[in-house]
C-alpha cells in the first residue's frame, strides 16, 4: 500500500511516522496471505478499498487475540477477509465451537446498524469475552462540528457513529477502550 493509501484512514498527523510503522513493525511481519488480501484489495477496489482493515490494526487485533486465547469468536462484516484470516491465523489449535458463548467477536459492518449488533452481541458474548468495533472514530469526524465540509460519504455514517460511542459509554454491562488505531477501534470487555 502506497503511504498516501495508509496513512488515508490513519488518525496520527504524520505520514511519515505512519509509514514508519507500516514499515518496521507491521508488513515486515504481515503473514503472506495477508498481504495477498490487502494487495487484491487495493487492486480491484481502489478507493473504496479504504473499508479493508489497515494493516497495524489488524497487528493489534492479532495480538489482543493471542493473549486471549479465545476458543469460538464471530465476526459481522468481512468485506474481503482481511480481518477474518487475521482472527483465524491468531486462534491456536484447539479452538473448540460447541459452546454457544463467543469469547471474542470484531464487527466491521455496516454502521447503522451497530448498536443493534451491539445488543445482541451482548446476548451472544460470554461474561469476560471482548466485542470489538471497527471506524469508531469515522476518519476523525466524530470530533468535527457537524457538517463541517465532510465528504458526503463520512457524513452519512457519521451520526451512526457518535449514537455508538456515546451508546457504549454509558453502557453499565461492558468496559471500554477506545483506541485510535486505523480509523478507531473501541473494545468493550462484557462484565455483566
Amino acid at each position: 500500500m502506497a503511504s498516501g493509501d495508509a496513512f488515508a484512514k490513519c488518525l496520527l498527523q504524520s505520514e511519515s511516522l505512519v509509514e514508519y510503522i507500516l514499515e518496521t513493525s507491521v508488513y515486515p511481519r504481515e503473514h503472506e496471505q495477508l498481504k495477498e488480501i490487502r494487495q487484491a484489495t487495493i487492486d480491484k477496489f481502489g478507493y473504496k478499498s479504504e473499508m479493508l482493515v489497515p494493516a497495524d490494526e489488524g497487528q493489534f487485533l492479532s495480538m489482543l487475540l493471542k493473549i486471549m486465547n479465545p476458543k469460538k469468536t464471530i465476526e459481522i462484516g468481512v468485506f474481503t477477509g482481511y480481518s477474518l484470516l487475521t482472527t483465524a491465523l491468531a486462534l491456536g489449535d484447539d479452538v473448540k465451537g460447541e459452546e454457544m458463548e463467543f469469547e471474542f467477536a470484531f464487527v466491521d459492518a455496516d454502521k447503522y446498524n451497530y448498536i443493534k449488533y451491539h445488543e445482541r452481541l451482548i446476548k451472544l458474548v460470554k461474561i469476560g469475552g471482548v466485542i470489538a468495533y471497527d471506524n469508531t472514530l469515522w476518519f476523525g469526524s466524530v470530533a468535527y462540528e457537524e457538517n463541517k465540509g465532510m465528504p458526503e460519504r463520512l457524513l452519512i455514517q457519521r451520526s451512526s457513529i457518535v449514537e455508538l460511542n456515546s451508546y457504549l459509554a454509558s453502557d453499565s454491562r461492558i468496559e471500554l477502550s477506545q483506541i485510535s488505531i486505523g480509523d478507531g477501534v473501541t473494545l468493550c470487555r462484557r462484565i455483566r
